[in-house]
């Protein structure tokens, strides 16, 4: 049952209906059953208490009993944290200790547990706290679980404790602060045993190779100690009860000092050495000179050091990379270690970078190009150049200690380093395009010339190279709508908008020749225009004409041609036929009517915004008569009269206007 929780049990009768069921719950084996609940027709009820459980069926009057049911045991789970741990606390354990696991159950104190244990290589695991194993070998190594049970009452399992046990025997390593005695000196040893602890030392020291070892010190809690005698010294450590011994460290040799200390060189001097060369490891002894010393050398890759003065790698790698050092020996003299010096191989051969202090060549000058191999020194320097991208390259210079060269023609250059003996090379570098600088700048046009262009026309900006004729020009452009501009000579805008406007400038490219950028022209594209309509008169007199002129903001725009209409519902243009067309904008007509006109211009013809419209009047020669009714000569205030007019032989029907005037 989990803490805090319940159970849920069920009662049935198999192959059979109509039972009601009763609930018996006893606290230990030899207790006496008691009835929880009595002729429950549920078969299935929830309980929260540990025990021993049993159930029975009865049916029909009288009742009928079934045989009772077997005992289900439930048990309440404790909320106690239970761990496991290890006695010692050794993250290392080896073959051949003794070691105990410890179950331990935090607020179970007072009462009486017995344990349960999950663990490897056993068939009877203890029922105590403690699980001993005497003699630990890898087949114990795994996790080890236990749980703790009271009564009714049952632990969680515990977390899993992983024990792993170490096939080979433990090695301890002896180390010397230094392997030479400075003069009237001590050195200190260090012994250890990797990756465990709970360990105390014996030392031993023979005064001989052929010599047996005698204990110094034995059972020493401190790994630590201190001696001022040459030798042979090694050590063990021991832990537990029964004491487990490693096995001896390695001899380590004490020696006295030769009061002068070694350097050690390269050569050559650099301080970046790539995959690939070659350097030598050199080791000098000063004041030492005329002695026959054998080296020791120390250093990462050196499986087998050499006993020379110096040390050549001949095409080195990255493996070859860490700190060199040397000492000297004769006789029983060793001189000290010289200080280390740092060798670093480059895993990756190193690039040429080329940079020119400009890509464009004016005409008639020169540019100059750079060489460097970052990081590193010692270099000379190859220059190449190709006559295009598909061409062989032709070494112009080789060997130059100067990295600057002064280059006057177009072409693709790279360049690359070389040093050492045999010469060992770096990569090429990318190529760097010089391109020579076309005398004459090129011209930007727009078709139609117009200064001024409307949303909705259609406008050709045009890059035009004087010289340049005939040749195979590659354009570009600068303007800022064009994502993606042309590489053509003309950029052809249909259908102006707002966001066309702005300067375009061009230039073009022809193999390693580059022209300069033109001067920039000003798009300005504006709002569709409205004609504007004049009349001179709107009255045609008798036999006469009147002059309507058509304009569309001409101070700022040209290249208009215009087009009349007349009457609100006409669609079709004026002819010659209607009027008398002029070259600038006017036409005469005699005609009255509603007249409007447009402007229109471009291929495919662009239109204006309609005119307003105009009316013109037909004068005819009739005069009206104005008569008074009643016609009396004279009348007076307040009395009602009619002014009429009347026009005669004008068989039409008239609108009239009218004047008034208080004299009349």
């Amino acid at each position: 049952m989990p803490a805090g929780g319940s159970v849920t049990l069920s009662c049935s009768v198999e192959g059979s209906a109509g039972w009601k069921f009763d609930w018996f719950r006893r606290d230990s084996v030899s207790s006496k059953a008691q009835l929880m609940r009595g002729n429950e027709a549920n078969r299935v009820i929830s309980v929260s208490q540990g025990g021993l459980y049993h159930c029975r069926g009865g049916r029909g009057d009288p009742v009928y009993y079934t045989e009772d049911s077997s005992d289900v045991t439930v048990k309440e789970t404790l909320r106690n944290r239970i761990t496991v741990k290890l006695q010692h606390s050794w993250s290392q354990i080896f073959t051949g200790e003794t070691i105990t696991v410890r179950c331990e159950i935090q607020g179970g104190e007072g009462k009486v547990w017995k344990y349960e244990w999950t663990a490897p290589n056993t068939n009877s695991p203890p029922t105590s706290s403690e699980y001993r194993i005497s003699r630990v070998s890898v087949s114990h190594s795994g996790d080890y679980r236990c749980r703790g049970s009271s009564d009714y009452l049952l632990t969680g399992w515990s977390d899993a404790f992983r024990l792993t046990v170490s096939s080979s025997k433990p090695r301890a390593t002896l180390t010397a602060q230094s392997s030479v005695i400075p003069a009237r000196g001590s050195v200190t040893l260090s012994c250890s045993v990797e990756g465990s602890a709970g360990w105390k030392f014996d030392w031993f020291r023979r005064d001989s190779v052929s010599s047996k070892a005698q204990l110094m010190r034995g059972n020493e809690a401190n790994r630590v100690i201190s001696v001022s005698q040459g030798g042979l010294y090694h050590c063990r450590g021991g832990r537990g009860d029964p004491v487990y011994y490693t096995e001896d460290s390695s001899d380590v040799t004490v020696v006295e000092t030769f009061p002068s200390k070694p350097t050690v060189t390269l050569q050559p001097s650099w301080p970046q050495i790539y995959s690939g060369e070659t350097v030598t490891v050199r080791c000098e002894i000063q004041g030492g000179e005329g002695a026959q010393w054998t080296y020791e050398w120390r250093a990462a890759k050196l499986n087998t050091p050499p006993t020379s003065n110096e040390y050549r790698i001949i095409r080195a790698t990255e493996s070859d990379s860490g700190g060199y050092s040397c000492r000297g020996r004769r006789d029983y003299f060793f001189s000290g270690w010289s200080d280390i010096i740092t060798l670093t191989v480059s895993s990756s051969k190193p690039r040429a970078t080329l940079t020119a202090q400009s890509s464009v060549m004016p005409a008639g000058g020169s540019v100059t190009l750079s060489c460097s191999v970052e990081g590193s020194a010692g270099w000379k320097f190859d220059w190449f150049r190709r006559d295009s991208v598909s061409s062989k390259a032709q070494l112009m210079r080789g060997n130059e200690a100067n990295r600057v060269i002064s280059v006057s023609q177009g072409g693709l250059y790279h360049c690359r380093g070389g040093r050492g003996d045999p010469v060992y090379y770096t990569e090429d570098s990318s190529d760097v395009t010089v391109t020579e600088t076309f005398p004459s700048k090129p011209t930007v046009t727009l078709q139609p010339s117009w200064t001024q262009i409307y949303s909705g026309e259609t406008v050709t900006v045009r890059c035009e190279i004087q010289g340049g004729e005939g040749a195979q020009w590659t354009y570009e452009w600068r303007a800022a709508k064009l994502n993606t501009p042309p590489t053509s000579n003309e950029y052809r805008i249909i259908r102006a908008t707002e966001s066309d406007s702005g300067g375009y400038s061009c230039r073009g490219r022809r193999d390693y020749f580059f022209s300069g950028w033109s001067d920039i022209i000003t798009l300005t594209v504006s709002y569709k225009p409205k004609a504007k309509l004049r009349a001179d008169n709107t009255a045609v007199p008798v036999g006469g004409s009147v002059t309507l002129t058509c304009s569309v903001n001409p101070s700022s725009s040209s290249g208009w041609k215009y087009y009349w209409y007349r009457d609100e519902k006409s669609s079709e243009a004026l002819t010659t036929q209607d009027a008398v067309f002029h070259s600038n904008g006017q036409i005469r007509v005699s005609q009255e009517g509603l007249y409007r006109c447009r402007g229109g211009r471009g291929n495919p013809v662009y239109y204006t915004e309609d005119s307003q419209s105009v009316r013109i009047w037909k004068n005819v020669p009739i005069r009206p008569v104005v008569t008074l009714y009643p016609n009396w000569s004279e009348i007076y205030r307040g009395e009602t009269i009619t002014v009429r007019c009347e026009i005669h032989g004008g068989d039409t029907e008239w609108d009239y206007e009218w004047e008034t005037n208080s004299m009349i």
